[in-house]
């Protein structure tokens, strides 16, 4: 595509005042005004595949991330990332690696994320010079201007997958290992809670979605974001999303609140996409309050450090650490640490969380499995499985 006739043509198309939607324009219905702005424009009238190919660019530059809309589209990519001057850059599974993609400079760039955040409702400029919102169709979107992006804009995009991986697909990209699909099965089978932990772009929201579509049907799912980003497959998931506040500063809906609010919805499982903060404390009360099978993800580097990373997210919101402690190993029993490697994204380790010295209450990590076989904890996990008939 010409980029020059491309930039030629959106200007005619904006000047144009024939009635006529933005709607019908960006998705090509509107052929003939393409066609006139085209003449307008000093080129000829196309032939049939051109004009496709100029309403699809159109479509993607009017209500698209214009550019980037190619790799966002690509179903191997999870991530794409610009870095100002840097260049963009897309992920497919194997990190990062530069894209093929010309973007334009600096004011281009902040174009594109500024048209990006109004269409999601949030102002982004030199007031507000970060945002993170949810695009329409589910993209994970996060925007940071100059001056305080350096040598910004520098924008990020998390794509969202409509359907959920199964566990089988999962073993085939070798993510993990067949005997450890089973025995995830099983744990989501016994209703023991669980969280998936891991670095960013590990696969910890692609995982926790595969596992919750093997919970029964008739068990109703409430999930807990601060975007919707879970997409399991089953028939009964309701989701609640986080609200910031407004420019007023007023409006603002964060997880605790909504944690809270799941609990009077009837739930079989509460599940927090991310715990980031005081959410935490509302989560270990549910699951010490019947509502079994919770699951959620946490940030961090390895399973033995999940205990202190929510000590750390927990103790600034009052819960003290003995009360942290004996909330967690009453009610979350399991982790499942996922790492990257030169492959891929891997299920490392599955293990337990159990109380250590009888005295200081003091909780352990014990692993119960690898990619390599059963671990020091596996007969401790076998005989809770055991006692719910899983």
């Amino acid at each position: 595509m010409n980029l020059e006739l491309l930039a030629r043509v959106r200007r005619q198309l904006a000047a144009q005042t024939r009635p006529g939607t933005n709607r019908d324009r960006a998705h090509g219905s509107a052929k003939a005004d393409i066609v006139r702005a085209l003449c307008a424009a000093g080129a000829a009238p196309p032939d049939q595949a051109s004009l496709l190919q100029l309403s699809a660019a159109l479509s993607d530059d009017l209500i698209g991330a214009g550019p980037l809309q190619s790799l966002l589209d690509d179903p191997q990519v999870t991530d794409v990332v610009v870095n100002g001057a840097g260049g963009v850059w897309a992920d497919r599974g194997e990190g990062l690696r530069p894209a093929a993609v010309r973007l334009g400079g600096p004011d281009t760039i902040r174009s594109l994320a500024c048209r990006l955040a109004a269409a999601a409702g949030r102002r982004l400029d030199a007031g507000s010079p970060y945002a993170d919102v949810r695009l329409p169709d589910g993209t994970r979107f996060h925007a940071v201007l100059a001056p305080i992006a350096t040598s910004g804009p520098y924008l990020s995009f998390r794509t969202h997958r409509s359907k959920a991986f199964t566990l089988t697909q999962l073993v085939e990209a070798d993510t993990l290992t067949a005997d450890m699909a089973d025995l995830l099965l099983r744990i989501v089978k016994a209703r023991l809670a669980f969280v998936v932990t891991g670095g960013t772009g590990t696969g910890k929201t692609t995982l926790l979605a595969s596992l919750l579509s093997n919970a029964p049907e008739e068990e109703r799912i409430v999930i807990v974001e601060d975007a919707a980003e879970l997409a399991p497959d089953h028939p009964h998931t309701l989701t609640l999303e986080s609200r910031p506040a407004n420019i007023e500063g007023a409006g603002e809906v964060d997880l605790a609140a909504l944690v809270r609010q799941s609990l009077r919805m009837r739930p079989d499982r509460i599940v927090v996409g991310e715990c980031r903060g005081a959410e935490v404390i509302e989560l270990l009360g549910a699951l010490n309050t019947g509502h079994e099978g919770g699951a959620g993800t946490l940030h961090c580097n390895a399973a033995a450090d999940a205990p202190a990373r929510l000590e750390a997210l927990a103790l600034p919101h009052g819960l003290p650490r003995a009360g942290l402690h004996a909330q967690l190993v009453a009610a979350l029993r399991v982790i499942i640490h996922l790492r990257r490697n030169g492959t891929g994204r891997q299920v490392a380790e599955i293990a337990l969380i159990e109380t250590g010295h009888a005295r200081t209450q003091q909780l352990t990590v014990s692993t119960a499995w690898t990619r390599h076989g059963p671990g020091p904890a596996a007969g401790i996990l076998e005989r809770l499985l055991k006692e719910r008939n899983a």
